[in-house]
């Protein structure tokens, strides 16, 4: 099979995930990306973290000169039941597809790499303090409704207490049956890597302006393809969404799946990772400020977090980052295709959630744009 000449703007996850399919299928595939390198930047409150996210004896990092992607900073939740919130059916479905990939994905990327990927499929917590069950009520009902048939499954304060004892007591408690995590650092720097060893050549420090049909600025290809997030405007109606997530190290605490705390003001979420991190966050802010977390955030969402989880009290703040969710006007993800150009763009919260099953159903319908050529599937 003759391989197509692939230009890819961006280096997110989309790009990333897009370059390694494509590479890995004999096409000859480019990734511009404005960041130096795969790596993330270190935070201005970072203490020092591992290559794969676990704590070292580092100092404090700077802030760095470029933003990187917003996949280094999500939490990784894979929660299609619990995004029928404030997502529409088709995400729904592109999550569970999602959910059969992850799992085949995270094996090759380790088989090729040797790279540490952890993703794990036990289902997730909603949690609620009584004083908030009638907002509870509301959501579940809602969620019913939408995910019907499997909708949140009640827990009693037995099952709580057997298979999530650090959680506090009296908390109301619901299982979301089939969803997962991935650790979001550790898969891109798999993803990266894999990517070079199937021969995706990299070209780090360059941002692209312009996109069109079979190039990238003034570079040609067989097929351009536009993953560039909030960098993609004017050529699509981006906006970015502020979210701030913070790190904890807390030796010993145990939390066996990811859980949201359906808190009257966020959606609070704890997703537990090796190395004894838990990440907690929920903001979700209409602005494109790029600072530092703010101390409403930091004050709301770890008080939040501790009224979970008792044991945090005594816990670390290694790390903490702010950044901006690529975001179209209806919040939904959107593919577009033209003789020589893909766009894939708007995933919002979902990225990690639908990326898999975009990319297939992106690649399912590439032989469109050249008849002439049958691309990997």
């Amino acid at each position: 099979m003759g391989g197509l000449h692939i230009g890819i703007a961006g280096a997110g996850l989309l790009g990333r995930l897009l370059a390694w399919r494509l590479a890995s299928g004999g096409h000859r595939v480019e990734v511009f990306d404005p960041a130096p390198g795969p790596q993330p930047a270190q935070g201005r409150m970072t203490s020092g973290l591992g290559a794969h996210g676990s704590p070292d004896s580092g100092e404090p990092g700077e802030a760095a000169a470029f933003h990187h992607a917003a996949g280094f900073t999500a939490a990784g939740m894979l929660s299609p039941l619990a995004e029928l919130e404030c997502a529409d059916a088709d995400v729904a479905a592109l999550g569970w597809r999602s959910l059969e990939l992850w799992p085949q994905h995270v094996e090759a990327l380790t088989a090729a790499t040797g790279l540490p990927v952890h993703f794990a499929q036990r289902g997730s917590l909603l949690l609620a303090h009584p004083s908030d069950r009638g907002s509870a009520q509301r959501l579940l009902a809602l969620l019913a409704q939408r995910a019907a048939p499997t909708p949140p499954r009640t827990l009693d304060a037995t099952w709580l207490k057997d298979e999530e004892p650090e959680l506090a007591r009296g908390l109301l408690g619901w299982l979301l049956d089939g969803e997962g995590q991935i650790h979001t650092v550790q898969a891109m720097a798999a993803l990266a890597a894999a990517g070079t060893l199937a021969g995706v050549q990299w070209h780090w420090g360059h941002a692209v302006e312009a996109v069109e049909s079979g190039r990238l600025d003034d570079r040609r290809f067989d097929l351009a393809i536009d993953v560039r997030g909030t960098g993609a405007k004017p050529a699509l109606p981006m906006r970015g969404v502020r979210g701030e997530v913070f790190w904890l190290h807390a030796p010993g605490l145990r939390l066996g799946r990811p859980a949201r705390l359906l808190h009257p003001r966020h959606r609070v979420y704890l997703v537990p990772r090796p190395g004894d991190l838990i990440v907690v966050g929920a903001s979700e802010i209409e602005s494109e400020d790029r600072s530092p977390v703010s101390l409403r955030t930091t004050v709301e969402l770890l008080a939040a977090a501790h009224s979970v989880l008792p044991a945090l009290a005594e816990a670390r703040v290694v790390h903490s980052e702010s950044n901006l969710r690529p975001a179209l006007p209806d919040n939904l993800p959107r593919v577009e295709r033209a003789p020589g150009l893909l766009r894939i763009n708007g995933l919002f919260r979902h990225g990690w959630l639908i990326a898999p099953a975009l990319v297939e159903r992106a690649l399912a319908g590439l032989q469109d744009l050249h008849p002439s050529e049958e691309l990997a599937s």
